[in-house]
């Protein structure tokens, strides 16, 4: 039995999560901006515990809680985030560095909170919630969100290497498309000029339009993801959803060709290695 801790509980994955941790036989601190939902649903089978991420003596007031309840906490899940949709160059700057706030430092001040308690108990794993965004890229409309989660992949790959000694082991999972509210009452869709209707106008109509709905569900993808975080060695990084794992893939094998067809000229920039090289042919970017 093990003690998660999850942030953004209330609705979404985070709910999904505290329902798939505690069919595993789990205790839970759920932590949200509302609580109160929580313990409607949950009663006192969870520690529900009003949490902001943006604050960080809120954070280790939070941890301290789960602690002082149940001992230990062995699971940090870093789920709490949100989009807006605005393009780049006509989007508030203050909403864009709001969103940063909850996606990217929300979960850097929860992990750094983490540390010392996992370390001092002699381990335990850390859950980042990006997306396949995060690894791919390129999603109009939604910059804060994708830059955030891209810093988290770089901020998570710097936690695993420093906290491996310690026993902490990180895990990075990357949804696809899921039947929450994360394009739904979540989201705020700010004035999308007629300029950006074929780029940005065509993505938030895919995910608020599409009556199809979104393809994962998230009860499932949860008990997939309290079962790989309690494996010995769970995955360094973790797509789900069809959509996710086949972008993940074809993200991979772009890359790996693109760094075959440039390796003779990058190369090249060493004192050691022949210059000048030969650059490959000038293709249309496969993206």
């Amino acid at each position: 039995m093990s003690v998660w801790f999850v942030t953004g509980s209330s609705r979404g994955f985070g709910r999904s999560l505290v329902r798939a941790a505690l069919d595993a036989g789990h205790h839970v601190v759920a932590t949200a901006r509302k609580p109160e939902t929580l313990a409607d649903e949950f009663g006192d089978r969870v520690l529900a515990v009003p949490l902001d991420v943006t604050d960080p003596e809120a954070v280790r007031d939070a941890l301290h809680a789960g602690v002082e309840r149940f001992g230990r906490i062995d699971v940090v899940v870093n789920n709490a985030g949100y989009a807006n949709v605005a393009p780049i160059e006509t989007g508030d700057e203050a909403d864009f560095r709001t969103q940063f706030e909850t996606n990217f430092w929300g979960v850097y001040h929860v992990s750094r909170a983490a540390i010392a308690q996992l370390r001092t108990q002699g381990g335990g794993t850390i859950v980042q919630f990006s997306s396949i965004g995060g690894r791919v890229g390129g999603s109009p409309g939604i910059a804060s969100y994708q830059a955030a989660k891209f810093a988290v992949d770089g901020f998570s790959r710097v936690l695993a290497a420093e906290t491996a000694p310690f026993g902490i082991r990180v895990m990075v999972v990357e949804p696809s498309g899921f039947a929450t509210d994360w394009a739904g009452a979540s989201m705020t869709i700010h004035d999308i000029p007629a300029d950006y209707d074929s780029t940005i106008g065509v993505m938030q109509r895919l995910v608020r339009a599409n009556d199809a709905g979104a393809a994962g569900d998230p009860d499932r993808a949860a008990h997939i993801i309290v079962e790989a975080a309690e494996r010995k060695n769970p995955p360094s990084h973790l797509p789900v959803g069809v959509n996710a794992v086949e972008m993940a893939r074809a993200y991979s094998e772009r890359q790996l060709a693109e760094s075959a067809a440039w390796a003779t000229v990058g190369r090249s920039a060493d004192f050691a290695e022949p210059y000048p090289a030969d650059f490959p042919p000038d293709a249309p970017a496969d993206r």
